[in-house]
């Protein structure tokens, strides 16, 4: 697909705007000697909820009072229409207009990672097109899954080549099997790492040792990991991941950035007991009690969290409680 001079012209911007120097050397992490990268994920990214009003439509006042609070957390960015933001049941003009106004609202020197996978290569390359033109600086791409059985490695490949060939953005992949039932092989990463346009990938499949393979496999390559859970993230600072995708960061964003700032300066006994205290309300908000139990918690730390799109239902009282007694007996409530 050919690129628009506005588009082409908008990538050429993007890059050269974020365009880092090489890494510093750090005393806990350090980049590989010469690593040069186009743009730069080091930090902390909370992939953002999406307020829905009580008739379950887009609450956007709401998120313009939660944007206003997470200016405040040094955050490296904000991931926009990934899981947590129950992606799969907003419309193609829901998601774009969501992108729209968290761009208005960011610093420009904020990133902002857009949600853009879809099931045919097509309605991806569109709808990653339309989420630049929204103003996100990157496009997260989830597996498509549901022809799962055919996803080959070969297939899959082509699918994000052919992606990041139309992009005008950078291409972040995005590997979720929780979500997907489908793990993007480790082969597909390390080809796909080689392509210009696409910069890194979010793992959230938690598996240490994969990881650590990524990091060092894509050492001559611009690319980064991001760690896409925080019950794992101090393991995969360890390990050389550049940042995190983390839906508690919705909530402690505060503590998991001071936790990415313990890791780069080499205070791992501090990161380490700060990590442990994440741990348990990180799962109970991911895998446990899911966005459902991730909104109700937001609550509690004076954001909005409101109601999820139907399927999706509420906690039992029972089940609120025991979300509130993980987060209390780890000293956060």
């Amino acid at each position: 697909m050919a690129l628009s001079n506005h588009l082409a012209s908008r990538l050429r911007h993007t890059l050269a705007a974020l365009r880092q120097a090489p890494l510093g050397q750090h005393q806990g992490l350090s980049a590989p000697p010469g690593s040069v990268h186009t743009i730069d994920l080091r930090g902390i990214f909370p992939p953002l909820t999406t307020p829905f009003s009580p008739t379950q439509e887009v609450d956007y006042a709401q998120l313009e009072g939660n944007l206003r609070r997470y200016t405040s957390i040094p955050f490296r960015g904000l991931v926009v229409m990934g899981s947590n933001g129950e992606y799969p049941y907003l419309e193609p003009s829901e998601r774009l207009d969501v992108v729209s106004c968290v761009r208005r609202a960011l610093p420009r020197d904020r990133l902002l990672l857009a949600g853009s996978g879809c099931e045919s290569t097509q309605a991806t390359i569109k709808l990653t097109v339309g989420m630049a033109e929204a103003g996100a600086d990157v496009a997260l791409v989830v597996t498509p899954c549901y022809y799962r059985g055919s996803m080959t490695n070969a297939a899959l490949v082509q699918h994000y080549t052919e992606v990041a060939d139309a992009s005008p953005i950078p291409v972040v992949l995005y590997s979720i099997p929780a979500n997907t039932g489908l793990d993007l092989p480790l082969e597909a990463v390390l080809t796909l790492a080689q392509h210009p346009n696409i910069v890194g990938i979010k793992d959230s499949g938690g598996d240490i040792t994969r990881m650590g393979l990524m990091v060092h496999k894509t050492q001559q390559e611009d690319f980064q990991v991001l760690a896409g859970s925080a019950g794992f993230l101090l393991a995969s600072y360890a390990l050389g991941a550049s940042g995190g995708v983390c839906a508690l960061a919705n909530i402690l964003g505060s503590p998991l950035c001071q936790l990415d700032g313990l890791c780069r300066e080499g205070r791992w006994q501090e990161a380490r007991d700060l990590q442990h205290r994440l741990i348990e309300p990180n799962t109970a908000v991911t895998r446990r009690f899911g966005i459902p139990g991730l909104k109700k918690a937001m609550e509690w730390f004076g954001y909005y969290g409101g109601p999820c799109r139907a399927p999706l239902a509420p906690l039992s009282l029972s089940q609120v409680e025991e979300l509130r007694s993980t987060f209390s007996t780890n000293g956060w409530l």
